[in-house]
Order: C-alpha cells, then sequence, then structure tokens
C-alpha cells in the first residue's frame, strides 16, 4: 500500500516532466523559466511606456491638438509592429548583405523560421523579437515631439514608416547585431546598452531635421502655446519612469546580476536628473515645476541608457545630474536660437543620448574595462573606449540626420508633410482625425 502511494505521487511528476521536457528542448537549449519570465515582463514594459509618451506629449500641447499628438505615438504602435514582424527582425539581426548596410535572413520574413527556437539564453526567440520590436515603436514615436501640432496624419505614417527602415533598423543592425560592424569596434565593441545610439541619438538628430526642414508652428514664439494638461503630462512621466526598468533592465536579455545592475542604475540617473533639474530651475527661475521634474527624470533616463549595464550606481547618478545641466542648457540654448522643437526632443533625447554614450566611458566598470583589455589582446584603455564611443555617435549622427533630410524632403514633395495652415489653425485633432481630445476647441 506504501509503494502504490508513492508511485500515485511519482507518476504525475514524471508525467509533467516528461510533457514540459519535450517542450523546452530546441536544439540542445532549454527555457530558462526565470529569464523568460523577466523578458516577457520587461516586453509589456516597454510596451506600456509607449502610451507613457503619447500622455507626456499629448499633456504639452495645445487643447486642438492632443489627440493628434498622442496618434502619432499609437499609429507607431500599428505602423511599426508590422513592419517588424514583416521585415524588421529580419533586417536587423539577419547576416550582412549590402557590405554590412543592412542584415538579412529570409527565415526571419514573418518571424517564420524562429517558430520552435530558443536562444542560449533560455529565452524564446519569439519574446526576444517582440521585446526588440518594441524599442523600433518608441524611437520613430519619439521624434513626433520634435514637429508636434504641425504635420500632415498620413504624412508622418509614410514618414515613419519610410524611417524605421531605412534610418533605424541599419543603425540597430550595426549596433546590437553580432556582426555589425559598430558591435564589433575596438576591443569589445560601442557601449550601447539599451539604445542611447540607435534609439535616443537617432531619434533625437532626426527630429532636429525634420523641425528645422518643416519650419516653426504658425506664430511660434510669439503667440502663447500653453500646453493643454501638465497633469497629464506628469503621470505620463511616471509611467515612462515604470517602463524604463524594461528598456534597461530587460536589455540584459537575461534574468541575473547584470539585471540588477541595470536597474539600479536606471533608478539612480532618473532619480539624479529630477533632483537636479529641479535645483536648476529653483535657481534660475526661483520655482522648482513639475513639467521640469519630469524633464529631469527623462534626461536622466535618456543618459543612462547605454550605460546601464556597465556602471556603478555612483556613476550613473552623476550621469544623470550631468544630462540634466545639459539638456536645460540645450533647451535655453533652442529658445535663443529660435527652432521649434515643439517638445523638446533633441533636448533630451538628442542631448541626453551624446552625453550618456560618450561619459559612460569614465565610469565603466574595472571587471569590464579588464576583458575588454583580453578581447584587445593586451591593454584596453579608457581613452580608447572613448575613441570608440565618439565614432558611434559620430556615425549615428552624420546617419540619422543626412536619411531623415531625405525622407522628409521625399514625403514633402509627394503626400505632404507639413499641415496647410489652414488645417493647423483649426487643430490636426478635427482636421485629421475628426475629434475633439475634451469635448471643445480651444482656438490657441
Amino acid at each position: 500500500m506504501a509503494k502504490k502511494n508513492v508511485l500515485i505521487k511519482i507518476i504525475p511528476g514524471l508525467v509533467i516532466l516528461s510533457i514540459t521536457g519535450t517542450a523546452w528542448a530546441d536544439e540542445g537549449n532549454s527555457v530558462d523559466s526565470g529569464a523568460t519570465a523577466w523578458m516577457l515582463t520587461s516586453t509589456a514594459l516597454v510596451l506600456l511606456m509607449i502610451p507613457g509618451l503619447a500622455m507626456f506629449y499629448g499633456g504639452l500641447v495645445r487643447t486642438k491638438n492632443v489627440l493628434g499628438t498622442m496618434m502619432h505615438s499609437f499609429a507607431a504602435m500599428g505602423i511599426m509592429s508590422v513592419l517588424w514582424v514583416v521585415c524588421g527582425y529580419s533586417m536587423c539581426f539577419g547576416k550582412n548583405i549590402l557590405g554590412g548596410w543592412i542584415g538579412w535572413d529570409s527565415s526571419y520574413l514573418f518571424l517564420h523560421g524562429i517558430d520552435e527556437s530558443i536562444m542560449d539564453s533560455g529565452v524564446p526567440e519569439y519574446v526576444f523579437a517582440m521585446f526588440q520590436g518594441k524599442f523600433a515603436i518608441i524611437t520613430p514615436a519619439l521624434i513626433a515631439g520634435a514637429f508636434a501640432e504641425r504635420v500632415n496624419f498620413r504624412g508622418y505614417c509614410i514618414f515613419i514608416a519610410l524611417w524605421g527602415l531605412l534610418v533605424y533598423n541599419p543603425l540597430c543592425h550595426w549596433v546590437w547585431a553580432g556582426d555589425g560592424f559598430l558591435f564589433n569596434l575596438g576591443a569589445a565593441g560601442a557601449i550601447d546598452f539599451a539604445g542611447g545610439t540607435v534609439v535616443h541619438i537617432s531619434a533625437g538628430v532626426s527630429g532636429l531635421i525634420a523641425a528645422i526642414y518643416l519650419k516653426a508652428r504658425r506664430g511660434y514664439p510669439i503667440t502663447a502655446m500653453p500646453p493643454s494638461n501638465l497633469v497629464m503630462t506628469v503621470i505620463g512621466a511616471g509611467l515612462l519612469w515604470v517602463g524604463w526598468f524594461g528598456f534597461n533592465a530587460g536589455s540584459s536579455v537575461a534574468s541575473s546580476l547584470s539585471t540588477a545592475q541595470a536597474l539600479t542604475a536606471t533608478q539612480a540617473a532618473a532619480a539624479a536628473g529630477a533632483l537636479t533639474w529641479m535645483l536648476i530651475e529653483s535657481w534660475h527661475q526661483g520655482k522648482a515645476t513639475a513639467l521640469g521634474f519630469a524633464s529631469g527624470v527623462l534626461a536622466g533616463l535618456v543618459a543612462v541608457t547605454p550605460a546601464a549595464g556597465v556602471v556603478q550606481p555612483a556613476g550613473a547618478l552623476i550621469l544623470g545630474t550631468a544630462a540634466a545641466i545639459l539638456c536645460y542648457l540645450a533647451i535655453q540654448l533652442k529658445n535663443r536660437l529660435g527652432y521649434d522643437d515643439s517638445l523638446d526632443a533633441f533636448g533630451v533625447h538628442g542631448v541626453g543620448g551624446i552625453a550618456g554614450a560618450l561619459l559612460l566611458t569614465f565610469f565603466i566598470r574595472d571587471s569590464w574595462m579588464a576583458d575588454a583589455a583580453v578581447s584587445a589582446g593586451g591593454s584596453w584603455s579608457m581613452w580608447q573606449q572613448l575613441a570608440v564611443q565618439a565614432a558611434a555617435v559620430g556615425i549615428a549622427i552624420v546617419y540619422a540626420a543626412l536619411l531623415t533630410l531625405v525622407i522628409v524632403v521625399v514625403v514633402s514633395k509627394t503626400v505632404g508633410l507639413r499641415a496647410r495652415p489652414a488645417e493647423e489653425m483649426s487643430g490636426v485633432d478635427f482636421t485629421f482625425h475628426g475629434e475633439h481630445g475634451y469635448g471643445f476647441l480651444n482656438a490657441n
């Protein structure tokens, strides 16, 4: 009777193990349930950043442009996701073609070839592909802040589709694919842990080019253009802060020590950026504003994005502080120069991304530098890594600027990108969507 009870307890367990073992086995790799659970969570957190960005941007524009501005973010969720499944993943993580300008693997088209693939990290490749796909969504959505309140919605949709294919995908391949030339530059490649170069520098620079080409909003800077809802903006910033833990810590593609290191650095930099911005405003303007706090959070988060996996908390604090100072100065300079980067896409994302990608060099962990020295076959100095970082930043800036200019000109000359004067005066909500965000129209 005792043996029978033991068998009753053991047999179900054996059945479960045989089922799960079969389900998890793939060419010698088994699913790491902990890493996979974290990557699924990270994927959802990064997706949460898109509506967070929509709220952040939507609250900063005038009442007549709230829905149209939020639609820039939500439209990217549809357009870029479809492109990612069809060919984006292949272009980013396929093997080098065209001299390494882009990747390609026909088995990745429609994600067909990864249906049963499990990566060496123990994460199903579907999860990795979906995680990376969220970066392809948010990057062009960030650009929209630079020309908010003055673009044709149809033209915008075509613009981000072309931009994703011709700007984002090549940059992603160069920096993150195993055979990308920036990934292999120097002893250990250009460091971009979670997207300082691929996401923030490319989006910020592209936004600046588009804003200058499209010219300022009607009435800028003479006409008052008050934010419609700063409460919504602050909530959006909070959602971005939360989502950024998936953005950065998820980029470890693991559930390990590096994940904890990246998460800690993210929190430290965001807090330092917020505190620094409040102090600067209190000194410079006599008051610390809610918008300033939110801007400081973003500046710190942007700067730590490329560095999250290689710097310790003290370094992250310094990066957040430095980014807040530099981004604040960049916005003041914008006001002096007079170009209309509506929501400071370049001032925060471009400048913060550049600062983080370069300054991280001075705070890299000793263990990381030791590994780089081994890869170099002898020694590897901080200054050598700084040269690699500067090269990657320069290449990203030049490439994003030139290709964005071409795309903006082509779209403007064909379907049109800048809204007509009457459309802009009526507001993009009603003109392009037939709706009003709050049920009434603000004539500002």
